[in-house]
């Protein structure tokens, strides 16, 4: 550390460690230093709007004292002034949240002007300033934040609350780049309670214009006797909730989330009902995927969970040739592990309602059932045992497999008019 600078931990690190929890980072702010005197103490240079630093052994982040001035629209829209005669508590002044703007000297000693301290006792999140509102990534790290720490008792303070509002209102929220709000978004489906984030978006009105596809599904019913919490958006998120609850990783649980997109286009006329909604929810699921810069492989799986679920959920009512069709759309074969996303997502669909958390479904042990005995086939084995080449041999292996599939799934052998059926 340079001569008469000095450091102090800041951020998550000093709020995880007061609430009891695992420190993942450790961020520092340095007071009292130039870029140059940090250089010369061996500190890397990595930041590219303001100085930042890694230190020459921990690799941990040392950023110099900042303050910033609002100056344009949205994320990018600040200016940055870092010297040494910036201090702490200006730094701490433009942070988020009291929660986030307390920090630690080396030797334990904390500095808390905005009261994060008490805040972390009454379990609440509260802006640090009305500055808040300047910055609409603040939104989203907040709805996160509640995501993650309202199973702790947290709430959100009603001022800040209000703020929330304010920047919807005045179109600040607009401003978020695609590539932050997804950021968060996957940070947030990663949480215990994940579909706290999509609820606390919907109070303060940023749903309709962050997530539309997802708004679109609140206010329409289905029908209540498979549905007993009928509106479809409050099933989408007790989906997610289930999924979350069986530890579903990051793919089943965006493939939850678009699972029933197609059920905001269903026509008036045939609600309750959304019949076809499968086919329906394809282009939404991807047009949202799209729109937020998700990668391609969640991307995909959330259009196949779109289209696909409700297969596996009649599985014993479908011809073989509609399921092998299925493990094919899915590349279950060579990706085995598309088609467990899609059965999380079924899982945690048919327990998604009011009333039906322990339902039991056998549709998944079948589905594994049927890939197991089609992928136990192999085209080498079709080569040896019938002496064909080229074209002929895959489709003699995905006769095979049908037939394997049929045996797995409904015990008994198909018809051979069937088989390409």
């Amino acid at each position: 550390m340079p001569a008469g600078a000095a450091r102090y931990l800041v951020g998550g690190a000093v709020r995880d460690a007061l609430l009891g929890l695992a420190v993942a980072d450790r961020d520092w702010v340095v007071v009292g230093a130039t870029p140059e005197a940090m250089q010369a103490s061996g500190y890397i240079a990595v930041g590219r709007d303001f100085p930042v630093f890694l230190h020459p052994q921990t690799r941990e982040e040392h950023a110099l004292a900042r303050t910033e001035r609002k100056s344009g629209p949205g994320y990018h829209g600040f200016v940055f002034h870092a010297d040494t005669e910036v201090t702490l508590e200006a730094d701490l002044a433009r942070r988020d949240l009291t929660v986030n703007a307390i920090a630690e000297a080396p030797d334990g000693v904390r500095v808390d002007p905005y009261d994060g301290q008490a805040d972390l006792e009454a379990r609440r999140l509260r802006h640090v300033s009305p500055a808040f509102v300047e910055d609409p990534v603040r939104l989203l790290r907040l709805a996160r934040y509640y995501a993650r720490f309202a199973p702790l008792g947290f709430t959100v303070a009603e001022d800040t609350r209000a703020l929330c509002q304010t920047m919807v209102a005045s179109g600040e929220v607009d401003h978020l780049v695609p590539e932050r709000v997804w950021a968060e978004t996957e940070r947030a489906l990663m949480c215990d309670e994940p579909a706290l984030f999509f609820y606390f978006l919907r109070e303060i009105g940023a749903l309709e214009r962050l997530f539309p596809e997802l708004s679109a599904l609140f206010g329409v019913p289905q029908p209540p006797q498979y549905h007993p919490e009928v509106d479809c958006g409050i099933h989408t998120l007790l989906v997610l909730s289930l999924a979350a609850a069986d530890d579903a990783g990051l793919a089943a649980r965006y493939g939850a989330l678009c699972h029933d997109y197609g059920k905001g286009l269903t026509p008036a006329d045939i609600l309750p009902g959304h019949r076809g909604h499968e086919e329906r929810g394809v282009i939404p699921a991807d047009t949202a995927s799209r729109r937020m810069g998700v990668p391609r492989a969640l991307r995909e799986t959330a259009y196949l969970t779109a289209r696909w679920h409700t297969h596996i959920h009649r599985i014993t009512q479908l011809k073989a040739t509609t399921l092998m069709a299925l493990f094919e759309a899915v590349d279950a074969f060579r990706r085995p592990d598309r088609l467990e996303n899609l059965i999380s997502v079924c899982i945690a669909d048919v327990r998604g309602r009011l009333g039906y958390e322990h339902r039991a479904y056998p549709q998944a042990e079948l589905a594994r059932k049927a890939l197991a005995a089609a992928n136990a086939l192999t085209g080498a084995e079709v080569v040896a045992t019938h002496g064909l080449r080229g074209p002929a041999v895959g489709e003699k292996l995905r006769e095979l497999r049908v037939l394997a599939i049929q045996r797995a799934i409904h015990g008994r052998e198909l018809a051979a008019r069937d088989i390409t059926a």
